[in-house]
């Protein structure tokens, strides 16, 4: 029986687009980001996805966001380091 490693795996929906954060962002400062984007009346907000790929929002007043989290299986791949993305077209 081997140990089965395991990882947190955080989703956000931005208007029923869901993203799957890479490893290593900051949920808390994400979550400020946007509430400083609706206060000011919208703005971009850039995160990093799994595939540590980078992804920019268009945030407003009118988006509905929502955030869930998980345990996943361990990833090795999942660093959040944009200058190695993976999970692309010619990754199969």
């Amino acid at each position: 029986m081997s140990d089965l490693q395991t990882m947190i795996r955080t989703e956000v929906s931005v208007n029923g687009a869901s993203f799957f954060l890479a490893q290593g962002q900051d949920l808390d400062a994400l979550k400020q980001s946007i509430e400083r984007a609706v206060a000011e009346g919208g703005r971009f907000v850039e995160f990093t996805v799994v595939g540590n790929r980078a992804v920019s929002v268009l945030v407003t007043a009118a988006a509905h966001v929502a955030f869930s989290v998980e345990t996943v299986q361990f990833d090795p791949r999942d660093t959040g380091d944009e200058g190695t993305p993976f999970g692309g077209l010619y990754d199969y």
